[in-house]
């Protein structure tokens, strides 16, 4: 095994990954839906309605708990879910925030195109991150 799928394999063994069909019922439930992915993956293929776009670059300074760049709402005890593309990425993400304090985060199982492909709702993408 390679050193990046050692790597992920941790990371997500911290982790309770959820399916695309659990996350559109935790969004309802009020669960944080945020889509890491960079702008042109979002504009060239659209975006979750109501998730919150935060590029990967930014993430652990708008939703650590404890940082003072982070977003209103955001609280250590707030189930968010971060996504990518794939499921990859935001495997990564999710762990890292945990780390931070962020005590319910996790990752959307196979990312946006999962998500997509479960035929669950989608909007035209392009709307601007979260600076």
């Amino acid at each position: 095994m390679s050193s990046i799928d050692l790597f992920l394999e941790e990371a997500r063994a911290e982790l309770e990954r959820v399916t695309p069909q659990e996350a559109e019922a935790l969004q309802r439930e009020g669960a944080l839906l945020v889509d890491i992915r960079p702008h042109a993956n979002r504009e060239a293929e659209g975006e979750i309605p109501g998730a919150l776009p935060v590029e990967r670059i930014h993430l652990e300074w708008r939703l650590a708990p404890d940082s003072e760049w982070r977003l209103p709402g955001v609280t250590a005890d707030r189930l968010v879910v971060v996504f990518c593309n794939e499921g990859y990425a935001s495997s990564l993400a999710a762990r890292d925030l945990r780390r931070l304090g962020l005590v319910r985060a996790t990752d959307l199982i196979g990312g946006f195109r999962a998500w997509a492909a479960a035929g669950l709702p989608t909007q035209k993408g392009g709307q601007p991150a979260v600076p």
